[in-house]
């Protein structure tokens, strides 16, 4: 969990020393930061990071020689080199949308594979799937669920709800499929011819289970969960996982299933729920 408090108002500096006293596990950043003096107020505060909105060679020599992680805006393959010389791997990318959006991005990041970007400007609800999408970027920087009118108007739960959406779209829970166990194979034909009967869900067949086109699969042999199981599609399951153990929800590691390029496709949760074993799984559309 990480924030990224701007100096844009004389309140940054006391935002980020209350926040990071009052949530200690949470990584905080101090935004636009123009000077020095800025960077220094923002250490004292308790920043982890800094992230400047362009390539301020006087500031990043600065961080680095204070030994603070610097994201310096970057959006032309020349800003980007000057970082790379610097030994830098993360970049913001501001602002985002009038620079050309993750199109521009992916041009830059083909040569420059080993950098990472944090889009940022003109991010919103409707595109940021599409930067989150892509792996090079880390993150994304928006200000549409903390909204001026709303904070002076002290709204609150409203800015609350807002994040909510934001996290629940960035992860896109949606339901894969619903896992039914079976005591033997013979009954898992009966049960997936069934489902083709009524539905039309056609059988595909694999060796341990039978799945009715895409929305339920029939267990040759009893799997995980009293009952079956259910599936979970995301859009990265590492992110998932990591907001979830936010809420205290613990998973089975030993049930990591990790894709070729050493990303995770799925996990189950440690516990059922109504007699189910949960798990997520990358959203197939993503493959």
């Amino acid at each position: 969990m990480s924030a990224e408090v701007t100096f844009r108002t004389a309140a940054a500096e006391e935002s980020i020393r209350r926040m990071t006293e009052a949530f200690p596990q949470m990584l905080v950043g101090a935004g636009t930061v123009l000077t020095k003096e800025q960077v220094d107020a923002a250490a004292a505060a308790g920043a982890k990071f800094i992230v400047s909105p362009g390539f301020d060679p006087e500031i990043v020599d600065y961080c680095l020689k204070k030994k603070i992680p610097v994201l310096p805006g970057c959006i032309s393959p020349s800003e980007v080199a000057q970082a790379v010389k610097r030994g830098l791997t993360i970049v913001k990318f501001f602002p985002a949308e009038q620079a050309g959006g993750i199109a521009m991005i992916k041009a830059m990041a083909a040569p420059y594979h080993q950098m990472k970007f944090m889009p940022t400007g003109g991010v919103n609800l409707d595109n940021i799937n599409e930067y989150l999408n892509f792996d090079k970027i880390i993150a994304c920087g928006g200000t549409w669920m903390v909204k001026d009118n709303l904070i002076k108007e002290k709204k609150f739960d409203e800015i609350q709800n807002l994040t909510t959406q934001a996290v629940h779209k960035m992860l896109g829970f949606k339901l894969a499929h619903i896992g039914i166990n079976c005591d033997n194979e013979e009954q898992a034909h009966k049960v997936a011819e069934a489902f083709d009967f009524m539905f039309g869900f056609a059988p595909k067949e694999n060796p341990s289970s039978i799945f009715s086109d895409t929305y339920v699969e029939t267990m040759k042999t009893p799997f995980l969960g009293t009952k079956g199981h259910i599936a979970i599609a995301v859009n990265s399951v590492e992110r998932a996982k990591a907001y979830l153990e936010q809420k205290n929800i613990a998973f089975n590691e030993d049930s990591a299933v990790y894709r070729p390029d050493g990303k995770m496709q799925a996990v189950y949760m440690a516990q059922e729920v109504g007699g189910f074993a949960i798990h997520l799984v990358r959203n197939p559309a993503l493959s």
